[in-house]
């Protein structure tokens, strides 16, 4: 029986033997590994269960950025494919797959995909891109191939050739950043193309939040929703995870593989939080055979759900992403994180464009700039627009930002750069 529909209790007891099976294979073939085992006097015969990881000291993305080459388990000779993490707050490091690597991740997203109820031929768009070192893309593409639908790879960007794709090959799904999606729509609005009665019935989101942390559709779910009435299912996931949470139909968070990946939530103690409380996710790879990481710090802050799924899953759920812990930001005396300031800015409707920046002051504190750009031909546009725009902050976060009015081609142009894999909508200049 597939395990993700089985008692907790049989879940767990099944990552406790995989854990062991992990251990033993970086004691063996990890240099880094096998050395902080040896510095640290961990006798891996004891950690038996989950429970035990606490033993073990975290990896950080210090770790796999200085020591990158340690982290290999097999000869250089034995890797096929070579991408980088994000780095979007850091350099990024180098992380490799072999053959039976890339086997795990078309196997990771072709459950994910089936997750969402997508079925052998099934045709899927993707609106993401295959190269510039980025692992998604070419995820998407091997578990839709196992699972056995079709893909059409159009990349990102370019509204004109994805309606024209759409139009010509009729996908019922579309693989993009949400954020996307509304630029998709106004390109359709200005274009005459109907859109509502398209090929394209779910759209499977990567990239930005979707929903609140009660799992009802945020300010950018509902703007999409409110224009398109299509299926939208959101995606957590990175490269170091090495596996993907996905939603189901019921949308109420990303479903745990616990063939893939083990995850702890930890305080800002290094204490494993109460159950539903928030932290930062840890995880230890399963079943990776180039580059697999043990307790890797994500700097993700999640809280997990374990009451079952009306799927039938029994397995753990992961809430919408609150924030990263390296970009918490006191400004003015609260606590904000990046999502909760794109949210106020996603419900102002004359706001074509925005980026956020955090800098320090001359006190020694956060402060915050945002840049915004105003949607052409808006003529409901208020009188004072900065104002306007602070107001907004002050009724929904308490706190108002400074305000920087830009061009839009301007903006654009920075936001959705081509050197990037993803919409710059953060910049974080703080020291």
């Amino acid at each position: 029986m597939d395990i993700k529909y089985t008692s907790t209790k049989e879940i767990k007891q099944f990552q406790d033997s995989l854990l062991r099976k992990e251990l033993s294979y970086l004691n063996e073939k990890s240099p880094f590994y096998k050395r902080k085992f040896q510095n640290e006097g961990i006798d891996i015969r004891k950690i038996r269960t989950i429970e035990d990881l606490q033993y073990i000291p975290f990896t950080k993305k210090s770790d796999l950025q200085q020591y990158n080459e340690d982290f290999l388990c097999v000869p250089k000779s034995q890797l096929v494919d070579y991408v980088t993490t994000s780095g979007t707050l850091s350099d990024p490091a180098t992380y490799a797959f072999t053959d039976k690597d890339l086997d795990r991740l078309a196997y990771n997203e072709k459950v994910s995909f089936e997750c969402t109820g997508t079925k052998r031929g099934d045709l899927l768009q993707l609106m993401t891109t295959m190269d510039k070192r980025f692992v998604a893309g070419l995820a998407y593409f091997l578990g839709i191939r196992m699972l056995g639908a079709g893909i059409i790879r159009v990349g990102n960007g370019i509204p004109e050739l994805q309606w024209d794709t759409i139009e010509r090959m009729k996908p019922d799904t579309i693989i993009c950043v949400p954020s996307f999606i509304l630029k998709l729509i106004e390109y359709a609005e200005a274009n005459g193309i109907n859109y509502k009665n398209s090929s394209v019935k779910k759209a499977v989101c990567i990239g930005e939040n979707l929903r609140n942390q009660d799992f009802s559709l945020n300010i950018l779910g509902k703007h999409i929703r409110e224009k398109w009435d299509i299926g939208l299912f959101s995606t957590y996931a990175s490269t170091e995870l090495g596996a993907t949470f996905c939603e189901c139909p019921y949308g109420k968070g990303g479903h745990h593989l616990p063939e893939l990946v083990i995850c702890e939530v930890v305080d800002d103690h290094d204490r494993i939080v109460p159950e539903g409380e928030v932290g930062e996710l840890v995880i230890t790879n399963i079943g990776l055979e180039g580059m697999p990481l043990l307790r890797f710090r994500t700097s993700d802050l999640v809280r997990f759900h374990y009451e079952p799924c009306e799927c039938g899953r029994k397995t753990m759920r992961i809430s919408p992403l609150l924030g990263r812990k390296n970009q918490m930001v006191k400004f003015k005396g609260t606590t904000l994180y990046p999502p909760s300031l794109f949210d106020v800015l996603e419900d102002i409707p004359f706001v074509s464009c925005y980026q956020v920046i955090l800098r320090n002051n001359l006190l020694g504190t956060d402060d915050i700039v945002v840049r915004i750009s105003l949607k052409k031909g808006e003529s409901d546009l208020p009188e004072d627009v900065s104002k306007a725009v602070k107001d907004k902050f002050r009724a929904k976060v308490r706190v108002a930002p400074e305000v920087d009015i830009v061009s839009d081609e301007l903006l654009k142009a920075e936001v959705y750069s081509d050197k990037a894999r993803k919409a710059v909508k953060l910049v974080d200049e703080r020291k």
